[in-house]
């Protein structure tokens, strides 16, 4: 091979120098276009533009970066969940916390979200990614039991339909929403926080809702 081949060879091996996480992110990108099923290995070396042994000296395989992104979307969401855990404060703050940073978690890392949000326990990977949303799911549903066993939602309002409707809506902005940065997705769980929290808390004489507030 003549020098000047040798040189493109190692261009076309360096281009356009990902990393795993450049290409996780556009695995997760294509996953979300064609679906998890419908792409193949050479459909995301064609988008990243370099060899599929290029992308297997990051992973072992495409269920690997399945399993990576649905990690991603799952672990911020338990990041949460650990962080409302240790706070000591009555539960429907401890609820409304939960929500609040739910939706930061979601709008900071959307692709992985919205990925999750469309897992159908077609794989393995994807089973125990479901399996862990389900125990995110209890956490949320004991804290509106605990809330309402305090007094602080309103007793007509059945718990797990409560649970179910808070991520219900949760869950639905990554339909439409597009991150506009830290203040932005900041801005967003706030209103998210109202609109569910105004008709889930108990009203009290003299309480006012701004001091119910986080």
């Amino acid at each position: 091979m003549a020098d000047g081949q040798r040189a493109r060879a190692r261009a076309r091996r360096g281009r356009p120098g990902y990393d795993l996480e450049s290409v996780l992110a556009v695995a997760v990108a294509v996953f979300n276009e064609r679906g998890y099923d419908g792409t193949s290995m050479e459909d995301l070396s064609l988008r990243l533009g370099i060899a599929k042994s290029s992308i297997y000296h990051h992973v072992d395989s495409k269920e690997q970066l399945l399993s990576l992104a649905l990690d991603r979307a799952l672990d911020g969401l338990f990041s949460v969940a650990q962080r409302v855990a240790a706070r000591d404060e009555p539960a429907i703050n401890r609820l409304e916390y939960l929500v609040r940073e739910s939706v930061v978690v979601l709008a900071d890392r959307l692709p992985y979200v919205t990925l999750l949000l469309r897992a159908r326990g077609n794989t393995a990977t994807e089973r125990h990614a479901l399996d862990r949303r389900r125990q995110f799911d209890h956490i949320v549903a004991d804290l509106v039991k605990e809330a309402e066993r305090d007094g602080d939602i309103r007793p007509d309002i059945d718990p797990a339909a409560a649970a179910r409707i808070l991520f219900g809506m949760v869950n639905s902005v990554s339909e439409w929403y597009r991150p506009g940065g830290r203040s932005a997705d900041h801005e967003l769980a706030s209103a998210v926080c109202a609109i569910a929290f105004e008709g889930l808390r108990v009203r009290r004489a003299g309480v006012s809702g701004d001091s119910q507030a986080l």
